[in-house]
């Protein structure tokens, strides 16, 4: 049974399902795929990675949907890259872009840096005119390491916003306990969390969908077209251009939601509840 799932109204064995498209403006490609699989797709959610080439292309084209903003503090693509929005020297490689992986910017970060970037990501967003609904971190970096919660947490209370976060099982490996932290300060995050990755086939979305357990499960995709330009910068652009067939023209994947009992929501209504509380 799930208290969250009662809390957003439903019986505590219902079973939930925010579908979050990451990565919306990192290229025009997944501009164009995200907003596909939000307006006429089963996307109910993305996440808009403010230091890219093309978030301000995505806000321009920006209706209202569910969108939250993709903290990010890494450019991991070899021939692609975005950087710091503010000034900040310690997230900053050697071409200039952030760092490549998650290691490099837990050994070289500045908290207070990370703390003034990330912040200003999150205003950025809304002086360009969304309506903030989450907030999640690329590349897993923030939930962690302590140091770099204790700066996500911060966020979320101070804007009133719920965080993507792994499932309760996933703490011992980390090695603190994150969702209790959040909890104590009335951050809400999804009770599960399944990341299509680079296996998304209409098998493996059957899988996740049959073994969904009662309450609030997020699903992660990448949904972009098929461009020249996404397969030039992203090595896994197959997977990306399979994520919005899968939400967008995959009439067998909608059949199976509905046989699945599935409720789709939003995390909108994650905020409007924390809010509320």
């Amino acid at each position: 049974m799930s208290e969250l799932a009662e809390r957003l109204g439903h019986r505590g064995d219902a079973r939930l399902v925010i579908v979050n498209c990451d990565d919306l403006g990192t290229c025009h490609a997944h501009n164009a795929g995200i907003y596909d699989a939000l307006r006429d797709g089963l996307a109910t959610s993305a996440t808009l990675m403010l230091p890219a080439p093309w978030s301000r292309e995505a806000a321009s084209r920006y209706r209202g949907e569910d969108v939250g903003v993709h903290l990010t503090l890494n450019s991991e693509w070899d021939l692609y890259r975005w950087a710091p929005i503010t000034h900040a020297p310690s997230l900053v490689d050697g071409d200039g872009g952030f760092p490549r992986t998650v290691q490099e910017v837990w050994d070289h970060g500045d908290l207070d840096e990370v703390r003034r970037e990330l912040r200003m990501q999150v205003e950025r967003a809304v002086l360009w005119g969304f309506d903030v609904t989450h907030l999640d971190s690329h590349m897993a970096v923030l939930h962690q390491r302590p140091e770099f919660f204790d700066v996500y947490l911060d966020l979320a209370v101070d804007f009133g916003l719920p965080v993507r976060l792994p499932g309760a099982e996933h703490e011992r490996a980390i090695g603190f306990p994150f969702r209790r932290l959040a909890a104590e300060e009335g951050v809400l995050a999804p009770d599960h969390l399944v990341a299509l990755g680079n296996t998304n086939t209409p098998a493996m979305f059957e899988r996740a969908l049959h073994n969904l357990e009662p309450g609030v499960t997020e699903i992660v995709a990448h949904p972009a077209v098929d461009t020249p330009e996404l397969r030039a910068l992203a090595p896994d652009w197959m997977h990306r251009v399979e994520d919005r067939r899968l939400l967008v023209a995959d009439e067998d994947i909608r059949r199976l939601l509905e046989r699945a009992g599935v409720t789709l929501i939003g995390y909108r209504e994650l905020r409007e509840l924390q809010r509320g509380a």
